[in-house]
């Protein structure tokens, strides 16, 4: 174990929980001056005391231990809050549907931030019969590529795995995709949101103005 739960996380913790060192002490059999030991850097808790410290202020052994609460705020799930991490080191993706501690090859992964897509990573999509196909004009060698497409609705996430020297390209089926993430090895995660009355149109846009035009008209008209 290269963490330990510090005096100063448990302050923290305790204070945020509205609770007194007396009341903490009562829930964990110990005497106040200990856990004003603990707060003052002058003591740690006993390996034992580690999950009813954790109990006590509602939270899991590893967010107690790594200093970081974790909040999930959607406990419904909704796949349009989807996060995706990457270990640098194998380039693992994995995904989640709210905040989590993630870990790969002894790193802590923290989640990708999307950006809206810009000129260096436009993305294109036409509509396929029921499937989207989204592609974009992107190298493909060993040291830049894009390493996965995804397509997220409210309650489901589509990912295709791509790998250099292949075409960066995919399908998915349209129904409720709401939005489309792209992630380039170098400079990161990228979104388009498909448009009603452009993106579910059996031709798609290539020309970037044009798209962009009517991204503005589709949005005053469907909101």
């Amino acid at each position: 174990m290269n963490q330990y739960v510090t005096g100063a996380v448990i302050n923290k913790l305790r204070e945020k929980n509205k609770m007194t060192q007396r009341e903490l002490a009562e829930k964990l059999g110990v005497s106040e001056k200990t856990v004003s030991k603990w707060e003052n850097m002058r003591g740690l808790p006993d390996i034992t005391l580690l999950e009813p410290i954790a109990k006590a202020f509602g939270i899991s052994l590893t967010e107690l231990i790594s200093g970081n609460t974790v909040y999930n705020t959607n406990v419904s799930a909704n796949m349009l809050r989807s996060k995706f991490y990457i270990c640098p080191v194998c380039g693992n993706v994995i995904h989640t549907m709210g905040e989590a501690e993630i870990h790969c090859h002894g790193i802590m992964l923290s989640p990708l931030e999307a950006e809206a897509t810009d000129e260096e990573h436009m993305i294109f999509i036409d509509r396929v019969e029921d499937e989207y196909y989204v592609r974009i004009d992107h190298s493909m060698t060993k040291k830049h590529y894009i390493s996965f497409m995804a397509a997220a609705t409210s309650d489901a996430i589509q990912m295709v795995k791509l790998y250099p020297e292949g075409s960066a390209e995919a399908r998915f089926k349209i129904r409720g995709v709401r939005r489309i993430f792209v992630y380039c090895n170098r400079d990161g995660l990228f979104f388009i949101d498909p448009v009603k009355g452009i993106d579910d149109k059996e031709s798609g846009y290539d020309d970037s103005k044009e798209r962009r035009e009517l991204e503005k008209a589709a949005d005053i008209l469907f909101g």
